[in-house]
């Protein structure tokens, strides 16, 4: 959990500032679940200079709360939570510095959304909120007002943990958690769970990740974890002490980030999805007469192969389809091996290809058909698909048949250029898997929205 905040201050000499106002949302690493928001009377003069820039003067601090009268409320919100701020350690300072002038030792566990950009966004000309806000197209209002940007923070840090691949900020976050609920039964960790579509981590009390999956309802493949009485199920109750999850919306992306993940972490109990998730891919080739024909093989890694199939009955089904839709011959698409005509010809449902009675020209355009809208070598694009709200979308974007990476980006925000999009995606790695797995997805989703460049 963690308190994401923004304090604005009388200015004036270090550790002498008063808070003037302060906001507090705090986040479970996917929507706020309490919000605290306060103007605070100081008890001394604001700085002209910080007049101007919030627009807090001393007559509207009169009447407000003085410290001590939130400081019980600001110890509750925040409690076994990780605070989060841009500059993290001026805010921290000087709520510290407010504790202290009570009597009371305020301690908390940190992060600054400021060294997180530098880390993940590099390269950018300015880390300021504003800035920063601008260039990754998060929209900011009542900016130098405490909720605003406090609101600005929480998007810019729900971004950052978007593009944390490493999960170093997650891995912290559940090391960081008090003993007592670590202890915790099963029940609980599964009270805590979304029904929504995501990946999620299953850690032990070190926070080591050691097993990552995906779902379309999270909370019920974790009851289906807790319940299972296989061997792999009863290890993984034994160890774990915290499931941690990310909403993605796309079930598309949370089958790429699933791959990515695994690979990338190794977690003991994924062994056998670390290999490659794909035995079976088509390919074409040119026979003596000039027709195309269509092979079902061994994926073995060559560059031309069509699409691929997690084994050889989806393959053929594919092509049962194909045959269908394209009017293909079942002889030239390798599922009716003969030295003479194939069975639908005999039924006037094959336009004769495999007897030489149609001209390898009419036949080809259609199996090129088939093979332009299955492959997407060579093709930029971008794959628009469900965002983590209502009012939010995903893109998957592909350049020149390479995997880019994944982008959240809300409706409101104009996308008009193809360098905005780049600045929002989150890089992550083109492999096989990968191609076979947006492929694959394409070809059970009749409509999906894709977007060609």
């Amino acid at each position: 959990m963690y308190a994401i905040l923004d304090i604005e201050t009388t200015g004036g000499k270090y550790n002498e500032e008063g808070i003037t106002e302060i906001a507090i949302h705090k986040f479970d690493g996917h929507q706020v679940v309490d919000t605290f928001i306060s103007l605070i009377n100081p008890e001394r003069r604001i700085q002209p200079f910080v007049v101007n820039l919030t627009g807090i003067d001393n007559t509207m601090l009169r009447n407000a709360p003085k410290f001590y009268e939130v400081a019980k409320r600001i110890v509750e919100i925040t409690n076994d939570c990780i605070v989060v701020a841009h500059n993290a350690n001026f805010d921290y300072r000087i709520l510290r510095t407010e504790f202290r002038r009570l009597g009371f030792d305020f301690e908390r566990q940190t992060l600054c959304t400021v060294e997180l950009s530098k880390k993940l966004i590099p390269g950018l000309p300015s880390y300021s909120l504003g800035k920063l806000c601008r260039s990754l197209g998060i929209p900011v209002s009542d900016r130098h007002r405490a909720n605003g940007d406090t609101i600005a923070t929480t998007k810019l840090f729900q971004l950052l943990l978007d593009k944390d691949l490493q999960k170093t900020i997650l891995k912290k976050m559940v090391r960081d958690i008090p003993r007592n609920q670590l202890d915790s039964k099963l029940l609980r960790i599964l009270e805590e769970l979304p029904s929504i579509t995501g990946i999620y981590y299953m850690h032990k009390a070190d926070g080591e990740i050691i097993y990552i999956g995906k779902s379309k309802n999270i909370k019920k493949r974790i009851n289906q974890h807790f319940t299972s009485a296989t061997h792999k199920s009863k290890k993984i109750q034994l160890l774990v002490t915290a499931v941690t999850y990310e909403a993605t919306g796309s079930e598309l992306v949370a089958l790429l980030k699933e791959s990515e993940e695994i690979k990338k972490n190794k977690p003991i109990f994924n062994r056998a999805q670390r290999r490659t998730i794909f035995t079976q891919a088509l390919y074409s080739f040119t026979d003596v007469n000039g027709y195309l024909n269509l092979k079902l093989d061994k994926a073995d890694g060559r560059n031309n192969a069509i699409t691929t199939f997690s084994n050889k009955q989806s393959g053929k089904s594919f092509l049962f389809r194909a045959i269908e839709n394209y009017e293909l011959c079942q002889k030239l698409t390798g599922l009716y091996p003969t030295h003479n005509h194939c069975f639908n010809y005999t039924i006037d449902q094959c336009n004769g290809a495999c007897v030489n009675d149609e001209t390898p020209e009419s036949y080809n355009a259609r199996v090129q058909k088939l093979i332009d809208y299955n492959s997407f070598k060579n093709k930029s694009m971008v794959i628009i698909d469900k965002g983590r709200s209502y009012d939010e979308r995903c893109a998957i974007l592909i350049e020149n048949g390479i995997f880019k990476g994944i982008a959240y980006f809300n409706l409101n925000f104009q996308i008009n250029t193809l360098e905005i999009l780049q600045s929002l995606i989150t890089p992550m790695q083109n492999n096989r898997d990968v191609q076979h797995i947006i492929k694959a997805y394409l070809r059970k989703n009749r409509k999906p929205k894709i977007i060609h460049f």
